[in-house]
Order: C-alpha cells, then sequence, then structure tokens
C-alpha cells in the first residue's frame, strides 16, 4: 500500500481583485494491491472510516470524514488554514496506519498467527 499527498495552494483574490489571503488544498489517494482490494470487498469495509477531524468555525462545526473508498478513489479537502491542513494530514497517515493494521488481521483469518510474545513485549513497551 501506497499513500499519495499532494498539497496545493491558491492566492484569494477578493472582488475587486485585491489579495484576501491564502487557499489550501490536500489531496490524498491510496494505491492498492489486488490482494488488499480483494480483502477490502470480501470483508466490506470501504465505507469503514479511517479519518476524521472536526473544526469549529464559529458557532458551526465542520467535519470531514475519509473512509477506505474516499482514500482508494483519491479525496480532496480545502481550507483556509495552514495548520488545519497539517492536521487533516495527520488524521489521514494515521488511518492509513490503521487501514494497514485491518488487513493484516483480516488475512489472518482461516489461519493462525505465531507471536513471540518477547518481541510483542518489547514493541508494547516503546
Amino acid at each position: 500500500m501506497k499513500l499519495i499527498i499532494r498539497r496545493n495552494q491558491a492566492d484569494v483574490k477578493g472582488f475587486f481583485g485585491g489579495h484576501k489571503g491564502v487557499r489550501f488544498s490536500l489531496y490524498a489517494q491510496v494505491r492498492i494491491s489486488d490482494e488488499e482490494k480483494a480483502l477490502i470487498d470480501r470483508y466490506k469495509v470501504g465505507d469503514y472510516i479511517l479519518a476524521e477531524y472536526e473544526l469549529r468555525l464559529g458557532r458551526d462545526i465542520v467535519r470531514f470524514t475519509w473512509s477506505v473508498n474516499d482514500l482508494i478513489r483519491g479525496k480532496s479537502v480545502e481550507t483556509d488554514d495552514i495548520a488545519t491542513l497539517l492536521k487533516l494530514e495527520e488524521s489521514v497517515k494515521r488511518g492509513c496506519v490503521s487501514l494497514k493494521a485491518l488487513l493484516e488481521v483480516m488475512r489472518t483469518f482461516g489461519g493462525e498467527e505465531v507471536i513471540d510474545v518477547d518481541e510483542l513485549a518489547e514493541t508494547m513497551t516503546a
């Protein structure tokens, strides 16, 4: 699985041509293998939410969500705030790590997993 991220910016012009700031956009897409696609289809996890972020705009709350299918198709979001863009990007990255773990669990159904407890203990204390 590969995550592709594109960040862009565009100057915002006012009605009379004056500079009104910058608008930022984030595009994210995952490229998955045929095996990963088959697991997603088999276990019907395309609508599973991988990333979400809430943004307060005055009294309103805008909620961004990114599902497995959103990231497979590719999704864009725009914001006026670079800090929000970075938080969204971080949320998408964490979501991809979660997807990778979910795929690993799906692969183990119908079989068994042998876990070295010493290695497990080391990773859990790190």
